[in-house]
């Protein structure tokens, strides 16, 4: 039978045990590499120059690494790492076959601040351009104005030489038409988990639920076959359906002098209203840089980051003397603390900061350990040396996409690893 949003929202809940804050270690950052486990989320000083970014970010870090270090400007590196997944038609997270909006159209967000010149600019809901990091940096470096949004941003986009062309593709296109028939317009419609008013509905027992997922997969499978769509790619199409994801790649850049920049870029909430602009083009939530002091991006739930203008003040508790990772972890409780630490709602979205401060010290802090004890959070780093590193964790445990994923998930999801970054 079908299921609403809001019910297999709660539905989920059954299996979802909290344990409590994640302490972090005040002192982690001035601990030297050699004195921690590889991996283990805290980080030592760092070194100049360095670059840090969301894990999308992988396989474009090395040549915008030595671009840095052979004296690049710092914006331009940032966003040369960006760039790459913005004009990757299978990197469903941001430009060119970004997921769309409920009525199949790819709007895209970006945001950057140079810090040498103390300058920014940004868009927000533009259609129709892949590289929107080099637009709001165009809107920067050519207008008057920080920030340009929806068909003026197009327009100022296409007279700066961009060229229009359709960021839909083929495989996202497909993905849409499942999400449509799997959801019709019981979407992102209101009332929200911030609502006052937004209850969990009764939770029913563990084997219908059960039932009820294989159920729901099974449809969803029979219609992705309908739809042409691969079945090597089949369960990670079902799984954005079911669990729309939130694209976005963030990037800040610090050369050997001390300067730094940063970037954020995406293509926002899968299937959201037409015209939601989220955190990655705000100045100070998605991405903030202060050449005094340090910069820091953002990924995950952006109406989240947004009320607390997570990336502005990570910077500012830099600037007043904590840690990359205490600036960081204090962003994330004021998310905890916008909810009163209700964890029947705080299950239900996720956040991922990115850090970096001006003397090379950095950090990766989220509010989950990972989307689920597989997939742990991790933020890319190359100070010469490229690396994955753990995230800190402000939350034990692993987080629920909003709308949740199946708390049992197929086996055979795991074949589709490079879709599911």
């Amino acid at each position: 039978m079908p299921i609403s949003r809001r019910g297999f929202i709660g539905s989920a809940l059954a299996a979802s045990a909290v344990s409590g804050l994640h302490a972090s270690n005040p002192n982690a950052q001035e601990k030297p590499k050699s004195d921690r486990a590889e991996n283990s989320g805290y980080f030592g000083a760092g070194k100049r120059p360095i670059l840090i970014c969301a894990h999308n970010g992988l396989n474009y870090v090395d040549a915008a690494f030595a671009f840095l270090k052979s004296g690049g400007d710092t914006l331009d590196a940032a966003i040369r790492v960006v760039k790459g997944p913005e004009d990757d038609p299978n990197d469903d997270t941001v430009g060119l076959g970004g997921l769309p909006n409920e009525d199949g159209v790819v709007e895209l967000d970006a945001c950057c601040m140079h810090g040498p010149t103390r300058r920014a600019g940004s868009v927000g809901g533009v259609r129709n351009i892949k590289n929107v990091a080099l637009v709001s940096k165009a809107v920067m470096e050519h207008t008057g104005h920080v920030m340009l949004v929806g068909e003026g941003a197009e327009r100022f986009a296409v007279a700066q030489g961009f060229p229009r062309e359709n960021l839909l593709t083929e495989r996202s296109r497909k993905i849409w038409l499942l999400w449509k028939e799997n959801h019709s317009t019981d979407d992102w419609w209101g009332p929200g988990l911030a609502d006052p008013h937004w209850k969990a509905p009764a939770i029913p027992g563990e084997t219908p639920q059960s039932e009820l997922w294989k159920d729901r997969i099974d449809r969803l499978s029979e219609s992705a076959a309908q739809l042409g769509i691969e079945p090597e790619f089949r369960m990670a199409a079902i799984r954005r359906v079911l669990s729309p994801p939130t694209g976005t790649i963030h990037c800040s850049a610090l050369n050997d002098k001390g300067e730094m920049s940063g970037v954020t870029t995406t293509s926002g909430l899968s299937f959201k209203i037409p015209g939601r602009v989220g955190d990655s083009a705000i100045i100070g939530a998605g991405c903030y840089t202060d050449a005094d002091v340090g910069s820091a991006g953002a990924t995950g739930a952006g109406e989240e980051n947004i009320k607390v203008a997570g990336a502005h003040t990570i910077v500012e508790n830099m600037r007043h003397g904590m840690s990359p990772i205490d600036a960081g972890m204090d962003a994330l409780q004021r998310i905890v603390r916008n909810y009163n630490k209700d964890m029947t709602k705080l299950k239900f979205m996720d956040m991922i900061y990115y850090i970096l401060r001006k003397d090379g010290a950095y950090a990766g802090v989220s509010l989950w350990e990972g989307y689920s004890e597989a997939e742990k959070h991790k933020i890319i780093v190359h100070d010469g040396v490229k690396r994955a590193e753990v995230t800190v964790a402000l939350l034990k445990g692993t987080s629920h996409d909003f709308p949740p994923f199946p708390i049992e998930k197929p086996k055979d999801l795991t074949k589709d690893s490079e879709y599911l970054k």
